[in-house]
């Protein structure tokens, strides 16, 4: 009875081994990756030059007709955005954010081919990411210390300074080289815990979160089928995401894990998660697969997950091939916040020397001044007298912490901006907006080599011509 009861234990566990080293088989088949390279194009080589050349020229257009005025009226201290040369030649940036082990490491592993390299990202089922991880190319195989990126001024990490040390030492950079790290740079991000608070972390999470979107041209939010809820420092993320929807991707990671009528179940529950989050008629577009090495699991939809894939490095190539459009566009955009901000502030100030008297107390006009813009017209005399839309101005409470900072007699009106060599920095800004910049567009559109305007190649010659100052 013994001996039956022992060969019965022997071959369960016999079974039992033979199906885990069947299972361990399956899961070790990795999966073909020649699709990755032929959807990005990396057998193509780029036209390295007339990127170059379109990147110096906007550089230049920035430097000489944007910042000008950014610096006289301070733009910087109303919008925390600083832009850097390093920004402006920087490759286009795809953020991963999401909930922890969820598979956003995994999934770099995978588009990069890292699996068993000595660089990959390390995963596993506990929260393991707790830096913030730059994969970036270059010559050799190399780490980098997040306080060497930021002393880098070529680099466009500089302004990660303000958020300390601490912050530094969770920061780090990997340099590889890598066709795909030629045209993109992955950033990999701490996973979301929601029962950690923000002071646990040692630096203000949500602020260093907040400047990689403002400077992603793609975020991946990626979720697995078992984490679907959404807590209080998630939501925090979503807010930081309002009017960045165009950039959002929703991945569903790891659906080969599910039977297909499970995974139609866990994609409604995503859905429903998000809807209170995403107030936008159009939601971002979802991508169901699983995103790792190893091939899919058996007997589910892989042609599904295959397609999608597909769909999601073509909406990746897609950023690649428009990283010098998108740019021009975001600096051109920069220009009309800038522009905007300056015709703001010189209303404000022609509206304080209006109203100042000898007897006045300066103090006492200005706070009555800041405090009901309305009453001014400060708002609506710029839409009445330009061509800004309504839409585009900024928050009127900002600029009671503005000059709370910085005092309205700091500042000097806009007919007094002008020389004779410089030009005036209303008119620069407003060519660089309305000519310069769209003519750089069209250049790269149309294939031609981007030159000098013709104002700088001739030199116009001509008095600069100030429509704000009275006559």
């Amino acid at each position: 009875m013994k001996g039956t009861v022992s060969i019965c234990c022997l071959l369960s566990l016999l079974l039992l081994q033979a199906a885990a080293e069947e299972e361990e088989d399956v899961s070790s088949v990795l999966r073909d990756r020649s699709h990755i390279d032929e959807t990005l194009r990396l057998a193509t080589e780029e036209k390295a030059k007339d990127y170059a050349a379109a990147l110096e020229r906007l550089r230049k257009i920035y430097h000489t007709s944007i910042k000008p005025m950014e610096q006289a009226y301070k733009y910087n201290e109303l919008r925390q955005h600083e832009i850097s040369d390093g920004e402006i030649t920087s490759k286009p940036m795809v953020l991963f954010l999401g909930p922890w082990s969820v598979g956003k490491s995994s999934m770099i592993n995978y588009l990069l081919g890292l699996k068993d390299s000595p660089y990959q990202l390390y995963t596993g089922a506990e929260p393991t990411t707790s830096e913030f991880t730059v994969i970036m190319h270059g010559e050799k195989i190399r780490s980098v210390e997040g306080i060497v990126m930021a002393a880098d001024s070529s680099r466009s990490f500089s302004p990660l300074e303000k958020f300390g040390q601490t912050f530094l030492e969770k920061l780090i950079g990997i340099e590889m080289p890598h066709k795909l790290l030629e045209r993109v740079t992955f950033v990999d991000t701490p996973g979301i815990i929601e029962n950690r608070k923000q002071q646990e972390r040692g630096y203000p999470f949500n602020d260093v979160c907040q400047w990689f979107i403002d400077r992603a041209d793609l975020i991946f939010v990626v979720f697995d089928p078992t984490k679907l809820d959404v807590g209080l420092e998630l939501e925090m993320l979503f807010r930081q995401l309002k009017g960045r929807e165009s950039q959002i991707r929703i991945i569903l990671n790891k659906a080969d894990n599910l039977a297909t009528q499970d995974l139609m179940r866990v994609y409604g529950a995503l859905f429903w998660s998000l809807a209170p989050l995403i107030n936008v008629t159009e939601p971002p577009r979802v991508y169901v697969s699983s995103f790792w090495p190893y091939d899919y699991a058996p007997d589910t939809s892989r042609e599904l997950f295959k397609r999608e894939e597909i769909s999601l490095l073509e909406d990746l190539n897609q950023v690649i091939e428009n990283r010098i459009e998108n740019k021009i566009a975001f600096i051109r955009q920069h220009g009309i916040r800038v522009r905007i901000h300056g015709l703001l502030v010189d209303r404000y100030v022609q509206t304080f020397k209006e109203k100042m008297s000898f007897f006045s107390d300066p103090e006492l006009v200005f706070k009555e001044i800041v405090d009901d813009p309305d009453k001014f017209y400060i708002f609506k005399s710029i839409l009445a007298k330009t061509n800004v839309s309504k839409f585009d101005l900024p928050n009127r409470d900002a600029y009671r912490d503005f000059f709370g900072v910085n005092p309205v007699t700091n500042f000097k009106a806009m007919s007094a901006q002008c020389s004779y060599i410089g030009g005036c920095l209303l008119d620069k800004i407003e060519r660089a907006i309305t000519n310069e910049l769209p003519a750089l567009l069209s250049s790269i559109n149309s294939g031609k080599q981007p030159g000098l305007s013709s104002c700088e190649a001739t030199g116009c010659g001509e008095k600069p011509k100030n429509r704000y100052r009275k006559n």
